[in-house]
């Protein structure tokens, strides 16, 4: 995120990898904090010996077992020498259980020592003096055969750590150190037959001072920084020679995707002290292939194999066509037996991303042009890593239309890449901004100048990260700079390690509007907004407005359902959150900067009417954030194929929050879903109507990769009491596909429209050949618009000096909106729950009135909402006599043994709950 030199430094900071899964969701709902407690973490009443079972490794060469957790303490607390706790045997009294990935803070949440930090300022009550001192993670694990080679494989602490094995210090903190940096550590004249130890002496983090991961102004961050192991730890076993670094380069023929040549590349390295020979075989799909190699005592030599593929099975983003992957399989045999064995899954794919003629990153995929849209990704706030509530989100970004996720930092463990391969989705991870990462070039940010000792951090992180990701046929770009590009200097370092990884797909600057000495210009811009701005702002091909590629943008705010700020703040937070805009919130950000809602309440009060409640605070909110994110997407959407300043990318600040929050997400940590999600959804469906806030036109977009024809578009006027002031139909529309967009008509000024009020509702409707409807968006608008100041835009919004008239939709009268329901048991545990919405009015009288933004809630018995849950549509607008039929899907098992039923609520619509059985 961009900071401006003006601007007083912010405590600004992001997620990371992967982290312990206990309790994720259950031991994070405790509302009261659990009575007073001392500085340091409380020793259980009789002080037992920690139970954390032994990890069996197996012996099969080739194998790689990670360990299953840890036993974790404070060094304060351990007065026994190093030797003694990492030695079998050791009596890990008083010490507290961790998993397998786990920060010190979330096995002590998981532990139940603190209550549930994402509630209240609970957060802020944990002694940040208690993570200020290093901490011991310790484990065993058990070895029937010591006679194979033996390696401790990891990655993922934080900060830095001493490492032991067997009452034996195998490794200084010196030389592991940084969240990113992989090691491979020989450990097998240590090992003996049964239990053994590996130790861990963690050392704290500060993101200002280590190349780890910081939080900058995404939320409050964790009183220990992240401090921790966060990714596994593995323990491979093998033979004489190990395969290490396999991997995959492709070259697809573009555009004809007619062929591919692979290039199969790996090490075959010689860990005994006597010369070997070894036969390497491996497979890709039905193509085999294999070499014989001599290696001298601890000589490591490079493989390559070559294979033409014709017809190859091409991998696309979804929407754009299929996601097949490839398996590659190596196995090192020496006298005939497994000596080591090495698997990677590639996608062939082509990825370029060339700067168009206005100087804005442009990405094509396999030959084909695309707009980029995406969310900025967050992992959890303890890095607790949890493969469903993962998926689910990604399943949600799915749902919205968009096809990217960036990364800033907090780069999330392989399956994460996995499950972006699997749906396509792409992926844009980079370095973070803002703290040590930035720290040379940064100007008067809060990161460290970087030492000698650092270069050699940031070469083995890079060089990591690329080996990691550079298969994943998700993965389009590694952004080497956020808010500032690197110098010469750290740009050699990045580049070096890139060029060594076979790194092929494009290395871009920064996030930003920089350049860097190799790599060049960026292509991106970061010109904001990041907090509250008017609808029409997008429209503009200026700023932070539809125009290049913008890395990271918002509105700002955005206040979650009722039901989800009732779970995250007390009755007297939740009062002065819609009482008194200048207070400080503690929910939205560490940030001077960020830390109220002040912005955002005033332009909430100056176009909809100040709020008489909590509930008409959080109806009037979710309505601002439908309209406001819809015109982000719409605006990047129609002007993606301009002939002059094309938009070619926008990624919306931010897709989901890692904790509980009041700004920059697209749903909520409790995976709810309101104003900005639907209006998200809307804006990106595959065939679309909208209207443009700068010239009024109605503009027809298609996404799909097939063109349109025959459509009638349709755009009608309304007084917001439901009265039709004006109507135009127009036939024959057609649309190319691949995001082209055609202008179906223009509507008329507000002035000329005979008898409409200041505040009036537009219905668009997209009908095809055979009159069925297949696009319906409706808008409320003003006839006066909003008034920006440009002259005196800041690096994080534009003032707005007057402000629309949308306070008329507060005269609109109710609107009887019937709801029924009924559920169906589907494949794979899941339910459907189908609604159909009517509005009964009788379009006479006051029974004209259209129900506006009517929302459909899934809840349980208890009238908790059921979640996650992918709806057909939501949040729609009927007008009377009109219905709509939508369907929500979810695991049956988020019911918790509940029936179903249905809350139907809206603008002005009269909440009444139904059954859906």
């Amino acid at each position: 995120m961009f900071h401006r030199p003006a601007v007083p430094p912010l405590l600004r900071g992001r997620l990371t990898t992967a982290a312990v899964a206990l309790g994720l969701l259950g031991s994070l709902t405790t509302s009261a904090w659990a009575g007073a407690r001392e500085s340091s973490p409380p020793q259980r009443a009789q002080a037992p010996v920690t139970a954390v079972s032994p990890t069996a490794v197996r012996s099969t060469a080739g194998t790689a077992t990670p360990l299953s957790g840890y036993a974790i303490q404070s060094s304060a607390k351990v007065t026994d020498s190093a030797a003694a706790v990492s030695s079998p045997g050791y009596r890990a009294t008083g010490w507290y259980p961790a998993g397998a990935r786990s920060t010190v803070l979330a096995a002590l949440i998981a532990d139940g020592v603190y209550p549930d930090p994402f509630y209240s300022t609970n957060q802020q009550k944990i002694p940040k003096a208690d993570f200020q001192v290093p901490w011991w993670y310790r484990s065993d694990f058990t070895v029937a055969d010591p006679g194979k080679r033996t390696y401790l494989d990891f990655s993922g602490v934080i900060s830095a750590a001493d490492v032991y094995v067997n009452g034996k210090r195998i490794a200084k903190a010196a030389d592991v150190n940084g969240a990113y940096t992989q090691h491979e550590l020989d450990v097998t004249s240590l090992i003996r037959s049964g239990t053994n130890t590996v130790a861990f002496r963690i050392q704290p983090n500060d993101p200002n001072k280590n190349l780890t991961m910081g939080w900058i102004d995404w939320l409050q961050p964790p009183p220990d920084e992240n401090m921790g192991i966060v990714r596994d730890v593995l323990v491979r076993r093998g033979g004489p020679v190990a395969l290490r670094d396999a991997h995959v380069v492709t070259k697809l023929a573009v555009p004809s995707l007619a062929s591919a040549d692979l290039t199969v590349k790996a090490r075959a390295r010689n860990d005994s002290d006597a010369p070997v020979t070894t036969k390497v075989r491996g497979s890709i799909g039905s193509s085999t292939f294999e070499k014989t190699v001599s290696l001298a005592a601890h000589e490591t030599r490079s493989i390559t194999f070559g294979l033409h593929l014709t017809s190859p099975k091409v991998w696309w983003p979804a929407g754009m066509g299929g996601q097949p992957l490839y398996d590659l399989d190596l196995t090192a045999s020496v006298a005939g037996a497994p000596s080591d064995t090495a698997h990677q899954t590639f996608g062939i794919r082509d990825v370029q991303a060339p700067l168009n003629s206005a100087g804005d990153r442009q990405y094509r995929i396999n030959g084909r042009k695309l707009l980029i849209k995406g969310g900025g990704w967050s992992p959890d706030e303890f890095l607790r890593w949890d493969k469903t509530y993962v998926e689910d989100r990604l399943k949600y970004a799915l749902d919205l239309g968009l096809n990217t996720i960036r990364l800033e930092g907090h780069i999330e463990p392989d399956e994460f890449f996995d499950l972006a391969d699997r749906y396509g989705i792409l992926t844009l991870p980079g370095w973070e901004c803002c703290d040590k990462w930035e720290g040379q070039v940064n100007g008067d940010e809060t990161g460290d100048k970087w030492t000698a000792a650092d270069y050699p951090v940031a070469k083995t992180s890079m060089a990591a990260e690329a080996a990691r990701l550079r298969d994943h046929p998700s993965v389009i770009s590694f952004l080497i700079g956020s808010d500032f590009a690197p110098d010469a200097k750290i740009e050699k370092t990045y580049l070096d390690a890139l060029k060594a990884a076979d790194w092929h797909t494009p290395v871009v600057a920064a996030a930003s509007d920089n350049s860097s000495p190799v790599s060049g210009s960026s292509g991106m811009k970061m010109t904001g907004p990041y907090d509250w701005i008017p609808p029409n702002y997008w429209y503009a091909k200026r700023e932070g407005g539809a125009t290049g590629f913008n890395s990271e943008t918002s509105a700002g705010p955005d206040i979650p359902t009722l039901d989800t700020l009732r779970r995250m703040m007390t009755p007297a937070e939740l009062a002065t959150l819609w009482k008194d805009p200048s207070a400080k919130q503690y929910h939205r950000s560490p940030s001077s900067t960020f830390n109220t809602l002040k912005l955002y309440d005033n332009a909430l009060t100056g176009r909809y009417g100040p709020p008489t409640s909590l509930t008409d605070y959080v109806r009037k909110a979710q309505l601002a954030q439908y309209e406001n994110v819809r015109a982000q997407f719409e605006a990047y959407e129609r002007n993606a194929t301009d002939a002059s300043k094309p938009a070619t990318g926008v990624v919306y600040w931010m897709f989901n929050s890692g904790w509980t929050s009041l700004h920059w997400q697209l749903m909520d940590r409790y995976l709810d879903q309101g104003g900005a999600y639907f209006g998200a959804k809307k804006a990106n469906e595959p065939l679309h109507i909208q209207y443009s806030y700068d010239n009024r036109s109605v503009v027809v977009v298609n996404n799909r990769n097939a063109s349109a024809r025959q459509l009638t578009a349709r755009a009608t006027l309304f007084n917001t009491d439901g009265t039709r002031k004006y109507d135009k139909k127009v036939t024959g529309v057609k649309v190319s596909g691949g995001g082209a967009h055609s202008t179906a008509l223009t509507l008329p000024s507000p002035s000329s429209v005979s008898g409409l009020s200041t505040t009036y509702l537009v219905r668009l409707t997209l009908t095809d050949a055979s009159g069925k409807e297949v696009s319906r968006n409706v808008y409320w608008l003003s006839a006066k618009p909003d008034t920006l100041d440009w002259a005196h835009t800041d690096w994080y919004y534009t003032p707005t000096t007057s402000y629309a008239d949308l306070k008329g939709l507060n005269s609109m009268a109710q609107a009887p909106v019937s709801a029924t329901a009924s559920t169906e048991t589907g494949p794979h545990g899941t339910s459907t729950t189908t609604v159909t919405v009517r509005n009964s009015g009788t379009g006479k009288g006051s029974g004209k009135t259209p129900s506006l933004l009517t929302d459909v809630h899934l809840v349980d018995s208890a009238g908790k909402p059921v979640l996650p849950v992918q709806w057909s549509d939501n949040e729609v607008s009927l007008w009377p006599g009109e219905s709509t039929t939508l369907t929500a899907t979810y695991r049956t098992a988020d019911l918790h043994g509940s029936a179903p039923r249905v809350r139907v609520s809206g603008w002005n619509t009269p909440e009444r709950t139904v059954s859906a059985r």
